[in-house]
């Protein structure tokens, strides 16, 4: 036993090496998808009724107001969390960015404004209506909510002027979002034969296939960045990702550090730290409402097509999770692969496939939104997870985005191979919004 684990220690230092090279070459990777795109910083805007606000940002307080209902009440899944909020913030921005004067190209529409228009008001109430719509199960809560925000501004022309535009905005986003395709057919194919798919122990689930097929928001379709899938089962790179998360994703993993472990469980918390994250930034760089509301669209927008085109990918794919992969090792045809039909990793699998990794193309999206936003890469940001009980410290987007890549091995539901496939094409997604979407009108 001893020279055994004295094996596994050795391996393990080969591989840490092997990770810290890999995580230099995904940075890289990702960042260069961008490359092309020339990075401006976020605008100082002159004063307006759109920058400032009677009371706290209103786009961070309504920011929480959603969290409150996606979240803490309905308990959606990142998943279905992704498309909820990107309604609400594309009707916030639409509604402040009118009242600004159409600084910015509007997502779906700008209302006439005169700029003089409660910016507070049509906040509350884009953000209302789009989540009255979304939750109707909770409207007697978010009804109370916005009547109490309401009541903090004065009465008089900008008040109601405000509500129009938010009005406005919100009806044009709940009419964009009809029939889109969401909350379709939940299954996924089960497959039977090695590498394919199928429902994993413990909860055998099988959910959010119609997340692919859910019309985009930004992009022209959910298909359009597809990979060239996953390496062959009796490939060296197949072999080299089933060891590498087999290892080091086990739920009794030796070679694991407490670190390491820390990280993939704040990962895999569904109250996910991208949240306090873009409030945070918010917060410390001091953006004003017109900043703010800009900032949240285009992370909230590009997170819910990332996640679109991952899911889509999962359904062109369908392959097998680790679990699924170590435990029927002895029928993938690769002699480098050795079955363990006891082994588990040590997060739950999520019930949907392993290529690509939805949580890489998700982070990859909103880091690289935040990057290009900002205009560099060098800011510090951190978040709090109630899973983890820790907080996770970042000096810089790309970091977080390394990071994530190696906690999805780390927690044995990914190969890297489907996180950095899923880390490129959240980039891709976000390029894409960066050339077509919230650009500059003047």
């Amino acid at each position: 036993m001893g020279s055994q684990l004295a094996g596994i220690a050795s391996e393990g230092a080969v591989m840490a090496s092997q990770v810290r090279t890999r995580r230099k070459v995904v940075c890289a990777v990702v960042a260069g998808v961008l490359a092309a795109g020339s990075p401006v910083a976020f605008e100082s805007s002159s004063a307006s009724a759109a920058d400032t606000s009677t009371s706290a940002n209103a786009v961070i307080v309504w920011d929480r107001n959603a969290q409150s209902a996606i979240w803490d009440v309905a308990g959606q899944q990142p998943q279905v969390q992704a498309r909820s909020f990107a309604m609400v913030h594309g009707a916030v921005y639409d509604a402040v960015n009118a009242i600004a004067g159409r600084r910015y190209q509007p997502y779906l529409v700008a209302p006439a404004t005169n700029g003089r228009e409660s910016v507070d008001a049509a906040v509350g109430t884009a953000a209302f209506q789009v989540l009255s719509s979304l939750f109707p199960a909770q409207q007697v809560r978010l009804q109370t909510q916005y009547d109490e925000w309401l009541a903090t501004i004065p009465n008089g022309g900008a008040k109601r002027g405000g509500i129009s535009v938010g009005s406005q905005t919100a009806a044009a986003m709940i009419s964009a979002r009809q029939d889109d395709g969401a909350f379709g057919n939940p299954a996924w194919p089960v497959g039977t034969e090695p590498g394919q798919w199928r429902p994993t122990p413990p909860t055998n689930a099988n959910d959010g296939a119609w997340v692919g097929t859910l019309k985009p928001f930004l992009i022209p379709s959910g298909s359009m960045f597809r990979s060239s899938g996953p390496p062959a089962l009796t490939s060296e790179q197949y072999a080299r990702d089933f060891n590498e998360v087999k290892a080091i994703g086990a739920v009794n993993s030796p070679i694991r550090t407490a670190d390491q472990t820390q990280a993939a469980i704040w990962w895999h918390d569904r109250h996910l730290g991208e949240w306090e994250i873009k409030r945070q930034l918010a917060r410390t760089q001091r953006l004003n409402t017109l900043q703010t509301a800009r900032m949240f669209a285009m992370v909230d927008l590009a997170e819910a097509d990332a996640t679109t085109a991952c899911y889509n990918e999962k359904g062109a794919w369908m392959f097998w999770r680790p679990v699924t992969a170590v435990q029927l090792a002895d029928t993938d045809g690769n002699p480098a692969t050795e079955a363990d039909p006891n082994w588990m990793p040590l997060l739950v699998t999520p019930p949907h496939p392993d290529f690509t990794s939805g949580h890489t193309c998700f982070t990859a999206a909103s880091m690289l939104a935040l990057k290009h936003f900002f205009g560099r890469d060098d800011i510090p940001f951190s978040a709090y997870s109630e899973a983890s009980g820790t907080t996770r410290y970042f000096a810089s987007f790309s970091e977080a985005i390394a990071e994530v890549i190696e906690a999805r091995i780390w927690g044995g539901i990914h190969t890297r191979t489907a996180d950095v496939e899923g880390a490129k094409i959240g980039a891709k997604v976000t390029a894409y919004m960066i050339e077509n979407y919230f650009r500059p009108r003047r």
